[in-house]
């Protein structure tokens, strides 16, 4: 296979860098008219014909034969059956991976509190998991059980009930590693529904599949579209973009070691993004010539070819401290911060999904076995967003109660700012349970 790599070469003391690196990082994952009338007749169907609809549109899209509803339930013992048919070095690796990632998240509960002032009122925030969860998992060959793991462990940590995975089975083709890693993580109940319509399910429920409070997990164009409409009848996690990884590098890390880290994420879609940032422009160049000297060997060239070609970047800086300026500028999903002392530049770091520190730690520990979550904000939107947890899976209620003193006390405060805002029964309200003997105050 001939590849050809032409990785764009950008540096932070031209003039005109800003805009470069605008339209480098520019990417809309806007679903075209087409796309997006399709989801919503999909929706409406869904809706209205529930599981006849989901085996219609299944035979369908996936070419699947089934007859029913009932062809498309996988139940306990048919997970605990893909158990035994992979190999023991992936059962392993998948329950290591599993106990690494429920250890991390279980330090991610949170607790109920209350505390009490001195007049008795007390105060506080009631935790409380999800009673059902949603968890979309892509099928076929491109398949992930690491997202299955990353997916269903917090939300069970978190304590929801009961979590049902929707996974499609294109030609009925049947991924045994992510029914085996749905059966590690405890999953529930397992679909083979895909697309669209499997979102729709889990949105509105249908004569099998039950209603679930939040959706979680990553889909094709069609199930980002069909999140889209259904967030406001549940929760969503997140509307993904193409997977990112920023190197930041101090010219020090072996070059072909930062090439693969860029090929790791290059490998997913043409339009997934690797950038490396360096002071170093002789470390660049290294890094060049590894891209082209390892490219060839990769099973994924192509995509990699494309990735690197359409949306790479080796981006030169006049020094470390401007590095950390242009990683909090892109505010990328995965960054990377090959340097000498990680911990040092850590406190400059304001946007990231996740930061791995040092020279050993690849970005692609954290997709499979690290602990933290892999579900990261991308697209910038790590400026605001956070990595999945169990704190997606959790609701929080406020608790109030005033005893008699502490309900008269605020009910002037909240007579007075009520009747500002020309709300008198809210004024009134608060006014019954003014004591007598305050109302003079």
């Amino acid at each position: 296979m001939t590849v050809s790599t032409a990785i764009a070469r950008l540096n932070a003391a031209d003039p005109d860098f800003a805009r470069h690196l605008d339209h480098l990082l520019s990417w809309e994952s806007v679903s075209d008219d087409a796309v997006n009338q399709r989801v919503l007749d999909i929706i409406k169907a869904v809706r209205e014909r529930g599981d006849a609809a989901l085996v219609e549109f299944t035979q369908r899209f996936d070419g699947v034969d089934a007859k029913s509803i009932d062809d498309l339930i996988l139940n306990r013992e048919r997970l605990e059956l893909a158990l035994t048919r992979i190999t023991p070095a992936q059962r392993e690796a998948l329950e290591k991976a599993a106990n690494r990632v429920r250890i991390y998240h279980e330090r991610q509960k949170q607790d109920s509190w209350q505390y009490t002032e001195a007049d008795g009122t007390v105060l506080g925030q009631k935790v409380t998991p999800l009673d059902r969860a949603g968890l979309y998992v892509p099928g076929g060959k491109a398949s992930y059980p690491s997202s299955v793991l990353m997916n269903a462990i917090p939300a069970k940590v978190a304590g929801v009930a009961e979590v049902v995975m929707v996974v499609p089975t294109p030609r009925g083709e049947v991924n045994e590693l992510v029914l085996a890693a749905a059966c590690i993580a405890g999953v529930d109940r397992v679909f083979t529904v895909g697309g669209a319509q499997a979102v729709a399910a889990l949105a509105y429920g249908t004569e099998s599949v039950p209603q679930v409070d939040k959706i979680v997990g990553p889909g094709n164009i069609y199930v980002a579209t069909a999140k889209r409409h259904v967030f406001g009848q549940v929760g969503i996690d997140m509307i993904a973009g193409p997977s990112e990884i920023l190197v930041v590098c101090d010219g020090q890390t072996d070059p072909d070691w930062i090439a693969m880290d860029l090929f790791s994420q290059a490998e997913h879609d043409e339009d997934a993004q690797a950038i490396l940032v360096s002071p170093d422009a002789a470390f660049l160049d290294r890094v060049a010539a590894s891209i082209d000297k390892l490219m060839p060997t990769m099973e994924r060239a192509e995509i990699i070819e494309k990735s690197i070609n359409g949306r790479g970047a080796l981006i030169q800086v006049r020094d470390m401290q401007q590095a950390m300026d242009v990683a909090n500028r892109i505010a990328p999903e995965h960054l990377e911060l090959s340097v000498a002392d990680p911990q040092a530049w850590l406190p400059h770091i304001r946007h990231a999904g996740a930061i791995f520190m040092g020279r050993h730690t690849s970005e692609a520990l954290g997709d499979y076995c690290a602990g933290p979550n892999h579900v990261l904000p991308t697209s910038g939107t790590a400026r605001f967003s956070s990595p999945l947890g169990v704190y997606d899976f959790q609701k929080r209620s406020s608790i109030i109660f005033c005893s008699e003193q502490g309900a008269s006390e605020l009910g002037h405060t909240a007579s007075v700012l009520a009747r500002g805002e020309s709300l008198t029964a809210h004024a009134r309200s608060a006014e019954y349970r003014i004591l007598t003997q305050d109302k003079g105050n």
